[in-house]
């Protein structure tokens, strides 16, 4: 444990944004794994309503900086691919 008040405070800090970051992460990974579920039971209208909600969540994690822009630009991609994959 830091001595030091700068170093106390920044642990507490980091502890308090680890644990938002985790709640934001993992409701995009939930997110992720409703669309993928529901491509993979051929359920097209559901599925498409969930990819909005994954791809808003994806958004907002790479917006503050939880997850890199280009893994967000990946996720979305490969989940728009699977719903696309459904009505084709």
């Amino acid at each position: 444990m830091p001595n030091i008040k700068s170093a106390i405070k920044r642990v507490k800090t980091n502890n308090d944004r680890r644990t938002a970051n985790a709640t934001v992460k993992s409701s995009m990974r939930t997110a992720i794994r409703k669309v993928e579920a529901l491509a993979a039971s051929n359920d097209a209208e559901n599925a498409k309503a969930a990819l909005l909600d994954a791809a808003k969540k994806i958004d907002k994690a790479a917006q503050s900086g939880i997850i890199h822009k280009n893994t967000a630009a990946r996720y979305k991609s490969r989940l728009t691919k699977q719903v696309n994959g459904l009505s084709a």
